[in-house]
């Protein structure tokens, strides 16, 4: 045979197999499923995000080996949340999570009915709509209710026990979250009950939240508890410090405020939710169905006391709240 005639065949069967490559390629190493990752937060919530990531490495997936997750940020501003989820549901990923109580998750929710869905929320899921119930979400969303949102009367009994001379507290609320005025009722049925008055101070903005601050220290407003928000918590270094050059004793919902300088704390394992939800999330993706996976709801709730802070504006700590919290930092 003629050797161009040779060199020829050569050529095209040559041709024939490289264009066939990708083909066998993406037959043995499929595309990395994606997550899609909704967060009212920031991405300098470091810890919180580590968590997500172990709770996604002990259900077997690791961030850019064999999933891949796309993250949106709303830093506290959730009129930012339908268009980000919106965004998140194009591109298309094979779980949406929704990170950062009812304002994500009922984006989440309104952008896609059959991507599945793993959220936290403050409320019950069930009363908002979310899922059927909480042993049988019967839709494409589970995740976990945080209990935040109810705790304000826990925390303001707490506070009160730390200043029982106090005739009234501050509550300072987001009037932008959803469940501002169900917190704002559930602090008076409880300030009612122990014979306190309660100043509500709303914040929106940042500027608006040091006006709640001037009004305590004008008004002569002894202690303040912040009600939970995402918004607050994007905003925690300020809110600290405003607390400590205006010496206000403050409560908080998370032991993160209380290790970046605040007074007191109380509400759940943060990092333990994330953990959760980046188990749930892994499971989807193996496989499970949002439907047939049950509501979670945190059973560990931690009280945290900073001593250094408490020393800093005065104040003894009594005894009965030192046995009782969960971890004292000095």
């Amino acid at each position: 045979m003629p050797f161009d005639r040779l060199h020829r065949r050569e050529v095209i069967t040559l041709l024939g197999g490289a264009a066939a490559w990708p083909l066998a390629a993406r037959a043995q190493h499929p595309a990395m499923p994606v997550i899609g990752f909704l967060g009212v937060r920031s991405p300098d919530d470091t810890v919180t995000l580590a968590a997500f990531r172990r709770g996604l490495n002990e259900g077997g997936f690791v961030e850019g080996q064999n999933v891949m997750v796309e993250y949106r940020w709303a830093i506290g501003q959730y009129d930012r949340l339908p268009a980000q989820a919106a965004e998140l549901v194009q591109k298309p990923v094979a779980v949406l999570v929704s990170a950062g109580g009812e304002p994500a998750a009922l984006a989440a929710k309104a952008a896609t009915s059959t991507i599945p869905i793993v959220f936290t929320i403050g409320d019950d899921p069930v009363k908002l709509g979310l899922v059927a119930s909480y042993n049988r979400p019967g839709g494409n969303l589970t995740g976990i209710n945080i209990f935040t949102t109810t705790l304000e009367a826990k925390r303001l009994g707490l506070l009160h026990e730390l200043v029982p001379q106090a005739a009234a507290i501050g509550v300072l609320l987001n009037a932008n979250f959803p469940a501002a005025e169900r917190q704002l009722r559930d602090v008076q049925g409880a300030a009612r009950a122990i014979g306190l008055q309660i100043h509500a101070l709303r914040a929106n903005i940042d500027r608006e939240i040091e006006v709640a601050f001037e009004t305590v220290a004008s008004q002569r407003i002894a202690a303040l508890a912040v009600a939970a928000s995402p918004f607050f918590t994007t905003r925690r270094d300020k809110i600290v410090a405003l607390a400590a050059r205006h010496a206000v004793s403050t409560m908080y919902t998370a032991r993160e405020y209380a290790v970046d300088g605040g007074l007191m704390s109380y509400g759940i394992d943060v990092p333990d939710v994330y953990r959760q939800i980046g188990l749930y999330a892994a499971r989807i993706l193996k496989g499970a169905k949002p439907a047939d996976l049950p509501v979670l709801q945190p059973t560990k709730f931690e009280l945290v006391i900073n001593l250094k802070t408490a020393r800093a504006l005065g104040l003894q700590i009594p005894a009965k709240l030192l046995a009782l919290a969960d971890e004292v930092i000095e």
